[in-house]
């Protein structure tokens, strides 16, 4: 029967077939990523054409992306999640930058309160940097000297300020943009349909700051623009971390939703921020389980950020979390820690994916073959697992893997037997790895929409991108999943081979894009 958030007839000769059913469920064949694939790039399209759409598909007023030549002090504010940073960086015209950062806690309270109770510390985090390295920046950036304004003298030109918001926004201007909603656990009153740039302005002027905040950008568009920076090129910046996003150089006269109001830009370019998290909210084609329809229905925003629950770092702890539990309470027999739960597993987000990352690290990577057999053999209730039948290095794997368990889920030492370690590895793996798989299908839908291919699976043909005539498929990505996870760019890979053959996927660029929330926020104010 199929596998539900309570595993019922769990008798030892029905295990495998179990195992086997949450395998399946978790498994993206070549179909499924065509399929979800060709309905991504329908939604592209939709959401270009009009507004109000789950895919936003956002112009940004992003005409450009630098070379590595621009040089330059500014500041930059970066919300977009459990953290706020201000940033100061300084660009030194060869392809590198200067950076200097202070981050700062964003409470439960600051995240669900009123929003001017937001802004005012968004504010008071910036004057709070301002003031701890009142010296050195006065030095390298002359106008902090008149950072906070008295009414007897003349006004000094005021510091200028990239905020990078990591949350959906409708751009009206570079430096203006109104709240479509929260994402990523955030759900600040009174903010939703208000213009950001606004909102924080005037938390400047409640604190007396003179700051003025000059530009308005997404991350994913400060990945791209970073990467850009220090790489001399980038047609996309995603984000595969906390949550999900991605943001691509789209050619204007696509932008049809703009009408009269497209400007004439030198390339016949804009940065179109996708706001993708919201891919499928409607479960068309995404291939939803009983886990993840759970971690749906208990999140802030219930049907809402599809795509970005199926990927994104914040959901693949508490998807793994949900399938660990129902192998626990599976009857007659648990399948899982001879039943028992701790207070980790049972906490509503108490497995988080950097436990994911760290097991794996402790497996060893899950991009070889030799790994894989292990999964094999090791799952398969029909065999005792005993130590001495074990490889070696099976064996130490498993014990790493054992102790990482054990750590972060609060077991005490003989709780968690090699089965279990085992069994705890193979389902984070198979959670990531769809992740992976679906993110790839993001990825190859920018290369379609771009003019680097044609079709799509058996039916792609190479062709010259239209945004970027001979250049390479270069890809700008900030995110811990992407950073961390050890094998998360393979799995892309893997799904990027069937969704734009092997040929075109050895040209796609995939690099780091180092500090890009921080950094991207800025080459406007050049």
């Amino acid at each position: 029967m199929p596998v539900t958030s309570a595993i019922y007839n769990a008798h030892t000769d029905k295990v495998n077939s179990i195992l086997a059913d949450i395998e399946q469920q978790f498994t993206l064949d070549e179909n499924d990523l065509i399929s979800i694939t060709r309905h991504f790039h329908q939604l592209f399209n939709l959401g270009l054409g009009e507004y109000n759409q789950p895919m936003a598909m956002i112009p940004t007023f992003v005409t450009g992306v630098p070379d590595g030549t621009e040089t330059g002090t500014f500041l930059s504010l970066d919300l977009g999640g459990t953290n706020l940073r201000v940033c100061h960086v300084q660009f030194h015209g060869n392809q590198t930058f200067t950076l200097k950062q202070k981050k700062y806690q964003v409470s439960e309270a600051l995240k669900t309160g009123e929003a001017t109770v937001l802004f005012d510390y968004l504010a008071d985090s910036v004057d709070a940097f301002l003031t701890s390295t009142e010296a050195e920046a006065e030095a390298e950036v002359p106008q902090q000297g008149a950072l906070r304004q008295n009414p007897f003298d003349e006004d000094p030109p005021a510091v200028p300020l990239g905020l990078t918001f990591s949350f959906p926004v409708e751009q009206t201007a570079i430096d203006e943009g109104y709240l479509l909603t929260w994402t990523k656990g955030f759900a600040a009153k009174n903010a939703v349909g208000k213009d950001i740039v606004k909102l924080l302005q005037d938390a400047f002027g409640r604190k007396h700051l003179h700051v003025k905040c000059v530009a308005l950008v997404n991350d994913t568009v400060g990945a791209a623009l970073s990467r850009a920076y220090t790489s001399g090129g980038c047609v996309l910046g995603a984000i595969f971390g906390t949550g999900t996003n991605g943001a691509y150089l789209e050619q204007v006269a696509n932008i049809t939703k703009l009408g009269n109001n497209a400007p004439a830009t030198a390339g016949g370019v804009m940065m179109v921020n996708t706001e993708w998290g919201a891919f499928d909210n409607a479960r068309v084609v995404l291939p939803s389980t009983p886990f993840d329809n759970k971690v749906d229905r208990e999140s802030i925003n219930p049907r809402f950020q599809a795509y970005e629950k199926f990927i994104s770092g914040m959901y693949l702890g508490e998807i793994t979390r949900n399938i660990l539990l129902a192998l626990v309470d599976a009857a007659p027999k648990p399948i899982l820690f001879g039943g028992k739960a701790t207070a980790h597993l049972n906490k509503h987000y108490g497995l988080d994916t950097e436990m994911l990352s760290l097991v794996e690290s402790a497996w060893g990577g899950d991009a070889d073959a030799a790994s894989d057999a292990d999964d094999v053999k090791l799952r398969n209730f029909s065999a005792p697992l005993e130590e001495g039948a074990l490889a070696p290095v099976t064996l130490q794997r498993l014990k790493r893997t054992q102790e990482v368990v054990q750590k972060h889920l609060g077991y005490e030492p003989g709780e968690v037997s090699l089965r279990d370690a085992a069994l705890v590895r193979w389902i984070g793996a198979l959670v990531v790895r769809r992740a992976a798989r679906l993110s790839a299908c993001a990825v190859a839908t920018v290369a379609i929409q771009m003019g680097f291919v044609t079709g799509v699976g058996k039916e792609v043909r190479p062709a010259e991108a239209a945004a970027a005539p001979g250049k390479s498929y270069s890809i700008g990505i900030d995110g811990s999943l992407y950073q961390h996870y050890p094998g998360f760019e393979e799995r892309m890979r893997e799904a990027l081979r069937v969704l734009l053959s092997e040929e075109v996927e050895k040209k796609v660029e995939m690099g780091l894009a180092k500090d890009g929330s921080g950094v991207g926020g800025e080459p406007f104010v050049l």
